[in-house]
């Protein structure tokens, strides 16, 4: 059966459109979100109690059990709505700060700091900074300790709104502000239940990230369970000599089907609830990568779900169903139908 008889209604009638509530929670669980929660009291703890000076919450962190150095930033990070992908942006800090020294006011007094790292070119992505949804649910305990890029990224995050600084951006200095709340309980509480964790777009962007993994592992879960037990399923692999770019290296598909026979069909798998440029790239690479594939005598099947995708990037999904010798959603009556055309295929 030819994807050219599958059309956008057919996929439509077929689809979940929405993820399922296990694969949310499932999200959930697996994010970094969870332990937010749950050490959320530490961080404010220490926020509310380091007022001895604009230093002291590094003892402060030092005694507390709950938090490591990484994880205390990823705090402030979410607090202040400054994640990895803006602070990358401003790198090096030198441009803001000559010499690397943070001049500010604290309780109407100067006080200075120097960076011990960030005032030079570095990284300072989420995953540079190991604050990552990976590394901080791997950190091992006892916890890391404080790094000085983690100290000079919790500094830049406290003191920036009271910085020196003539080049600073603006809306950047009004985020970096948290500093001035320590030790005012009653201030300090409005700002966070204000503005934290629960409206997110960090965490929002990470539960999105694993959902988009859960729809790829559901997908190769379902279609081992239906196949012949002498097929291999593989995730994350490529064609043999296959490849639709400049560069020659082989194409990655999200999944890769072998038959005993060694015929291949590579299936890319896209489950979009919100607007997503992904699914446009994905069309636009259709036409070379159909091509490229049929070239070396293999199949290529996409597994498409999601309303941002069959509602909201309807021209987008017409692309593909060109372009694919197969197109299914993730419901399981539509999952059989791909596993009926790869087995009478490959």
């Amino acid at each position: 059966m030819s994807s050219n008889h599958r059309t956008l209604a057919d996929l439509q009638a077929e689809a979940c459109l929405y993820w399922p509530e296990e694969w949310m929670q499932a999200a959930r669980d697996e994010s970094v979100l969870k332990l937010l929660l749950e050490t959320q009291e530490a961080f404010i703890a220490i926020l509310k109690f380091a007022n001895r000076d604009p230093f002291a919450w590094k003892q402060a962190l030092d005694q507390n059990a709950e938090l490591s150095g990484r994880l205390f930033l990823k705090h402030l990070m979410l607090a202040s709505n400054m994640g990895g992908e803006v602070l990358s942006k401003l790198s090096p800090l030198s441009q803001f700060y000559p010499g690397g020294l943070l001049k500010f006011r604290w309780r109407d007094q100067d006080q200075e700091y120097q960076f011990k790292k960030i005032h030079e070119k570095c990284g300072l992505t989420n995953s540079a900074l190991k604050v990552d949804a990976n590394s901080l649910l791997s950190e091992r305990k006892p916890a890391q300790a404080l790094t000085d890029t983690t100290e000079d990224v919790v500094m830049f995050l406290l003191f920036g709104s009271t910085s020196i600084s003539k080049h600073l951006p603006l809306d950047i200095k009004e985020k970096c502000l948290l500093g001035s709340f320590l030790g005012k309980h009653k201030e300090l509480d409005l700002f966070l239940r204000e503005n934290y964790i629960r409206v997110n777009s960090q965490i929002s962007g990470q539960i999105a990230n694993s959902l988009g993994k859960f729809a790829q592992e559901r997908a190769c879960q379902y279609l081992q369970s239906l196949l012949p037990s002498d097929w291999k399923v593989l995730k994350s692999s490529t064609l043999p000599n296959v490849s639709h770019r400049s560069n020659s290296k082989e194409t990655k598909f999200d999944i890769v089907v072998q038959s005993p026979r060694n015929s291949y069909c590579g299936i890319e798998v896209s489950f979009q609830v919100t607007t997503n440029s992904t699914i446009q790239r994905k069309s636009r690479e259709s036409q070379g990568l159909r091509k490229a594939v049929h070239a070396q005598g293999h199949k290529i099947c996409y597994i498409i779900d999601g309303v941002g995708n069959l509602v909201i990037r309807k021209n987008a999904i017409e692309g593909i169903l060109v372009n694919s010798d197969f197109t299914s959603t993730t419901s399981e009556k539509s999952m059989a139908r791909l596993v009926d055309f790869l087995v009478e295929n490959l």
